[in-house]
């Protein structure tokens, strides 16, 4: 509710201010949550003032596409997660692959969220591992996982499922918590993996 009240008032000073300003474009745009007119969820800002507004508040901006029912910028609470941003972006696809992201990951001012389309994953080598051939374990999808020594399909499954339950991993010793890898498996892949 509260959310309401401050969106209505900044959008009749927006008004007010727009009809002292004829002959002035405005030339950015925000998308918040998505609206009934178009369903676009397009709503104009002032170029500066509102968003530093905004930052004062504790507010961040995040750009939300791919496999998502409607693709913008959305305004969210700094501390917000991937999931509220999805949520906002009227929830994933029918064709999403989910697997691969982690939903419980706390979003940054700017960051852009991509939801990958089934079989977008499938051959797809992560940047990150590009650059230094190791794979980042809270980025990682399942088939890159699988490609590990000792690590298949279902220890991969295994691997994201734990790091959805735990909000990702904070160093490469927490794969011995998930179940099927031991001091064994993890000394084959400990120098193929990392955390960031």
């Amino acid at each position: 509710m509260k959310k309401k009240i401050i969106y209505i008032t900044m959008l009749l000073l927006l008004l007010a201010g727009a009809g002292g300003c004829k002959g002035e474009t405005n030339e950015g745009l925000l998308l918040t949550e998505p609206t009934e007119e178009n369903g676009t969820g397009e709503a104009p800002i002032d170029g500066g003032g509102e968003q530093a507004d905004a930052k004062e508040a504790g507010m961040i901006y995040v750009q939300v596409s791919g496999a998502v029912e409607h693709p913008g910028v959305y305004e969210l609470q700094a501390g917000s997660r991937i999931f509220h941003a999805v949520a906002l972006a009227g929830g994933v696809t029918k064709d999403a692959e989910v697997g691969s992201l982690n939903q419980a990951e706390l979003l940054s001012d700017g960051q852009m969220v991509y939801i990958l389309r089934a079989g977008e994953a499938e051959g797809q080598v992560s940047q990150q591992q590009q650059e230094d051939g190791r794979i980042n374990l809270n980025t990682a999808t399942k088939e890159e996982l699988a490609t590990l020594p000792g690590i298949g399909e279902a220890k991969a499954k295994g691997i994201l499922a734990w790091r959805e339950a735990n909000g990702g991993f904070r160093q490469i010793e927490d794969l011995m918590e998930v179940e099927g890898i031991k001091d064994g498996v993890f000394s084959k892949i400990k120098d193929s993996v990392k955390v960031n």
